[in-house]
C-alpha cells in the first residue's frame, strides 16, 4: 500500500488551501465550495496529498499550542533559508532553525493558522528520485 493523503481538520480550509497553493506550490486536486470545504492538495510530485476541511463533528486541534514534534508537515526545500524568508513574508512564523551534524538544514515554521511546517534540505536525500520528475 501507499499513502494517498493525510487529513487535517482546520479552522479555515479555503484560506489555508489558497496559502499552500500560492506559497508552497501545492495544487488543489479536488475542492468543495460548501462546508466542510474539503480540499485535497497535491505536492509538486502529484504523488502525495494533504486534505484540509472543517468538520464540526470534532474540534479543530489547537495547532498553535501543539509542539511541532507532535505533528508537522515536512517539505523538501533546496533553499530552506530563502524559502523561510519568503514564507515569513507571507505570514508564517519561525519556530526553530537547525544545521545538523550530518549537513542537513532544517527549518521549522508555523503557517498562518499555527500548523507546524518543516523545510528540509537533507545532506542525503531520503526520498527516491523518479525518472519522470528527475527528483
Amino acid at each position: 500500500m501507499k499513502i494517498e493523503h493525510f487529513a487535517l481538520n482546520v479552522e479555515n480550509p479555503p484560506a489555508m488551501a489558497a496559502w499552500y497553493t500560492e506559497h508552497i506550490g501545492m495544487r488543489a486536486v479536488r475542492q468543495m465550495s460548501e462546508a466542510p470545504y474539503t480540499t485535497f492538495l497535491a505536492d509538486e510530485s502529484g504523488r502525495v496529498m494533504i486534505e484540509v476541511y472543517n468538520n464540526p463533528a470534532d474540534e479543530v486541534p489547537d495547532y498553535r499550542r501543539m509542539n511541532p514534534l507532535l505533528v508537522h508537515l515536512a517539505f523538501v526545500s533546496e533553499r530552506p533559508g530563502e524559502d523561510k524568508e519568503r514564507l515569513l513574508q507571507a505570514g508564517a512564523s519561525l519556530e526553530t532553525e537547525q544545521h545538523l551534524e550530518d549537513g542537513s538544514y532544517i527549518v521549522m515554521l508555523r503557517d498562518p493558522w499555527g500548523l507546524a511546517l518543516q523545510l528540509c534540505k537533507r545532506a542525503v536525500p531520503m526520498l527516491l528520485k523518479t525518472e519522470a520528475s528527475g527528483r
